[in-house]
Formats: structure tokens, sequence, C-alpha cells
């Protein structure tokens, strides 16, 4: 307002006015200045220690036990601030200037809606700017180093959806401070958002079960799966929409996120990607059971050595039941991950069948025994006689 009640000079008025202007630009164009010499003096202070592997690892560049994360993080807000900064602080004394001037008495109330909304939006963007800045410099520093992606994957979204609802924000403070009723815009927003939700029902459904499949760490890329009643194979992406496995035929299968995590699932991969492999077979009861147990193990163990998919830890054998036809054995190795443990299995039986061959030992068919009683006499054996 006009500083009748310091002065009623109108020259003294306008000079002060037109000071503060000057001041706010002095101001202003300073901390321009002084926050671009900031960051090029930081980028000469870490340039010598290496932009990505100091970045990573943390590593003190300036001797005062300040990492080059921290360096580069102040760096990152301190450039996104510089022009939102500069053009704040020139607004704010151009408003505070106009409203103390004397000849803009009758425009009070528009000179600050029009400051304010302008300064709102200069503000936004510059919070937009602050966050952007801190996802990249995250991206950059923090992201490489974790062992889970989650970060990756949501970073991008975040980058899209934060700044619009800043946007959004500052819109509706502009609106209200125009004169214009945002509480109509917000119902109608709520409804257009429960009928986008309610459309995009699958879509949302898909989206929050990938990012609870990648919070969860449930799998990661290259691990092979196998889900109840549906495809396995090897992990090769895992987005916000949907999972992609390569099958063993070679073929990429594209699975909903919902289906993924609403589904048993085996993990081959988790906790050890080791794989056991249990082979059971049958000998005759006819065949001597020690003389088998020795040879399995020997045909295990020539397994464990020729075959480079095959752990070499101790095999173990053992006689599991009396069936109809044989008595039933196991022999139990370890592969070195779920396809390891085909060849593995292939080469054991292999093996197996023809060292039994070679022992004499028989393997039975599915057989049935049929007893007659020879006491009895040959027609009742052979059945009534037809007359």
């Amino acid at each position: 307002m006009p500083l009748d009640p310091l002065t009623t000079d109108l020259h003294l008025q306008r000079l002060i006015a037109g000071g503060v202007f000057v001041a706010s630009m002095v101001i202003a164009f300073a901390f321009l200045f002084i926050t671009r010499f900031i960051t090029r003096k930081y980028l000469t202070g870490v340039s010598g220690a290496g932009v990505s592997g100091a970045g990573v690892s943390g590593t003190d560049v300036s001797g005062t036990g300040v990492s080059e994360r921290t360096y580069r993080l102040a760096h990152s807000i301190m450039r996104a601030t510089s022009r939102p900064g500069a053009l704040f602080l020139l607004i704010l004394g151009a408003t505070i200037s106009l409203l103390l001037s004397p000849d803009a008495e009758t425009w009070q109330d528009q000179i600050t809606t029009i400051g304010g909304a302008a300064l709102v939006i200069v503000g936004a963007f510059g919070v937009s700017n602050i966050f952007l800045a801190i996802a990249n410099w995250y991206s950059l520093t923090i992201a490489l180093s974790t062992k889970t992606n989650l970060d990756d994957r949501i970073l991008p979204v975040a980058r899209r959806v934060i700044p619009l609802s800043v946007y959004a924000i500052g819109g509706l403070i502009v609106l209200d401070m125009l004169g214009i009723s945002i509480s109509p815009l917000l119902g109608g927003l709520g409804i257009s958002a429960l009928a986008v939700a309610l459309a995009l029902q699958p879509t949302l459904s898909n989206f929050f079960a990938g990012t609870n499949i990648l919070s969860e760490g449930v799998f990661t890329e290259g691990d092979y799966i196998e889900l109840q009643g549906g495809p396995a194979g090897y992990v090769q992406s895992v987005g916000l929409r949907s999972t992609k496995i390569r099958t063993w035929l070679n073929n990429d299968v594209i699975i909903p996120n919902s289906v993924v995590s609403s589904s048993i699932m085996v993990n081959y991969s988790r906790p050890d990607p080791r794989m056991n492999v249990l082979v059971t077979c049958g000998v005759s009861y006819d065949s001597d059971l020690q003389r088998v147990n020795e040879i399995s193990l020997e045909v295990a163990h020539e397994t464990i050595a020729a075959n480079p998919e095959a752990e070499k830890e101790e095999p173990w054998f053992g006689f599991e039941r009396f069936g109809d036809s044989n008595i039933d054995f196991w022999v139990f190795l370890q592969a070195k991950d779920r396809v390891g443990s085909f060849i593995v299995t292939n080469d054991l039986i292999k093996r197996l069948h023809a060292r039994f061959k070679q022992e004499g030992i028989e393997i039975n068919y599915p057989v049935r025994k049929v007893v007659f009683d020879s006491s009895a006499p040959p027609d009742a054996a052979q059945g009534p006689a037809s007359s």
C-alpha cells in the first residue's frame, strides 16, 4: 500500500518503490551468479575424483569428510533452484514495488492477485525441478548400487506423475486466488477419478501387483520360475503391467502381473539354484540287493565325475518299498541348476540301465504270477466238463 503514513511526498514514494525493485533485481542476479559459481566450483572440485566411480561409492573428494554423493546432491538441488529462485525473488520484488508505488493505489488487489499467482507458478516450477534433480541424482548414484530393480521401475513413473501433481496443485491454488471456486472442480475430479479407476481396474491391478512383486523380491530377472498350471521359463523382465519369461522352447510368454501374484509359483533359482535330482527305479526280487546298492552308487559317482552339470557332492542311495513287480529304490544327486537337472537325470538313467544289463540285474516289466493247486484233479483245474 502507499507510504502515506510515512510521508506525503509522492516523489519519495516512487523513489522508494523503484529502489525496492532495483534491490530485488540485484538480489536476484546475485543469487543466480552465486549459485552458478558454486555449481561450477563443485564440478571443478570433483572432476579429478571421477564422476561415476566416486558418485556410487561415496568417496570423500574434498578432505572435509563429506562424500561426493552429498556434494553431487547439493549441486543438483542448487542447479535446479538457480533460475526459479532468481525469478521468484524478481517477481516478489516487483510485486512489493508496485504495492509501494502511489500510482498503483487503485490496483492493489489486482497486483496482489497477479503477483501471488505468478509466485505460486514459479514456486511449483522450482519444486518440480528440485524433485527431478533429486530423482536424477538417486538414479545415477544410489540406484546403481541397490540389489533390487524396484527403484529403476518406479523412478520413471514418479518423474512423470509427481511434477504433474505439483503443477496441478499449483494450478488449483492459482484458480482459487483468481476467485474461481475450486470446490465443484474438485468434486468433478473426484467423480472422474472414480470412473477412470473403475475403467482401468485391470490395468491398475496389474500395476499394483507389479509393484508388489518388485518390492517383495519374489523373483528377479534371470530366475527360472514355474507357475501352477502355467508356463515355466527364465524371467526376462518384470514391468509395471506384465512379466515376460522365456520358455525352454525359446519363446517369450507375457503374463499379467495380477496372474503372477495370485498364482502358486515355484522359483527354481531361490534360495539356491542347485537342484536335487531323484531317480527312482526297481529291480527283480531275485536280485542281490547289496550288489544293486554298490552298482548304483558306482554309477552315481561316475555320473558326477563325467557330467559338468552335476554338483560334486556325495550321492545317496536307498531302497524304498516292495513293489508289485520290483523292489523299488532311488538314487539322489545334485545338479547345478534346473536345466542341468534334466541333463544329469538323462545321463544317470542311461548309465544305470547299461550297467544293470551288463551285470545281469533284471528290471522287470509289470507281471502277474498265477499259481495253480497241484493237488486238485485235472478236471477240477480245467473247470467243469460240458455235457
